[in-house]
């Protein structure tokens, strides 16, 4: 898979999965009430932890053989994880809660969005840990082209969520169709680790 479509495929994984970001965008789109300043928000927060993850752990890991195959498989045992738990929870599916305070003013819009993003544990450890990790046996170009395809991930997620709250909402309310994500996220997952194992092999 290209590094740019490589990075998107993880991004969107991870990105889709039920948090914080996509219900305060969500519902700042369901009540027309600045949701594309939300998006904008999360989609540069994101952007900004998802550079420091390639750019600073990935370069980083890639210095040392040893440190790239130890992160490469630490990356590969925790997308195991993720698809096993993304499997998991297709068995007993919940549905995006949209209910609760909405953001009224852009400050409010703002100050929201970067708390849920950068005070968030599992949105730094997506961004900075895990696909950090996945771009380490990258070389520049490559890596540069995965940190690509992982930002286009979040800013077409979260603009889509803000644009398109209304249709969307019956959607994310249903438990089937969080079931069926759940599964496609779960194989996405592990197919990137799979080819994350055999990448080492290649080296």
């Amino acid at each position: 898979m290209p590094p740019f479509l490589r990075g998107l495929t993880l991004g969107l994984s991870l990105i889709v999965a039920i948090g914080p970001q996509n219900a305060f965008v969500l519902r700042q789109g369901l009540t027309r009430r600045h949701a594309l300043l939300a998006a904008l928000a999360c989609s540069l927060c994101d952007t900004g932890l998802t550079a420091l993850g390639v750019l600073g752990v990935g370069a980083l890991l890639a210095r040392s053989p040893v440190l790239v195959t130890l992160g490469t498989l630490m990356g590969a045992a925790f997308l195991l994880w993720y698809g096993w738990r993304s499997f998991q929870a297709a068995r007993q599916p919940g549905p995006l809660q949209t209910e609760g305070q909405v953001a009224q003013t852009t400050g409010t819009v703002i100050a929201t969005a970067a708390a849920f993003s950068l005070l968030n544990p599992h949105a730094l450890l997506d961004t900075v840990v895990l696909i950090g990790g996945a771009s380490a046996g990258l070389d520049e170009r490559a890596r540069l082209a995965f940190l690509g395809g992982a930002v286009a991930a979040s800013w077409l997620w979260f603009f889509a969520l803000a644009l398109l709250a209304g249709r969307l909402a019956p959607l994310m309310r249903s438990a089937r169709a969080w079931r069926v994500l759940d599964v496609l996220i779960g194989g996405v997952m592990w197919s990137i680790a799979v080819g994350l194992v055999l990448g080492l092999g290649r080296r």
